[in-house]
């Protein structure tokens, strides 16, 4: 009960809480360098052969409607994010070598 105690007392101040709020989750990735025909569902069914998903996102430009290049893909655990990390980054998705990172919160 102590250590919850501990979180309930942690000031929007302090830098133990700004580090969590700025670490963004480690269930969500950053996948960059995606191909303009790379859709909602092509990324999912990439991803999803590593767990399952909560959300995937391209990037659209709002005039043309099209990929800007990147997008997100948000894991259930943190260890299914882990895994998909490892395992798609570098790899290829639509004649593309991807790049994929966890997601940074700002």
């Amino acid at each position: 009960m102590q250590s919850l105690n501990r979180f309930r007392s942690l000031s929007p101040a302090s830098p133990y809480f700004r580090w969590l709020a700025s670490r963004g989750s480690a269930k969500k990735l950053f996948v960059g360098g995606l191909s303009q025909d790379t859709n909602e569902t092509i990324l999912k069914d990439a991803f999803g052969q590593h767990g399952e998903i909560i959300e995937a996102k391209v990037i659209c430009d709002h005039v043309s409607g099209k990929s800007k290049g990147y997008g997100f893909v948000q894991f259930t655990s943190e260890d299914e994010a882990c895994i998909a990390l490892k395992e798609m980054d570098g790899q290829s998705l639509d004649g593309r070598k991807i790049r994929v990172t966890y997601a940074q919160k700002g």
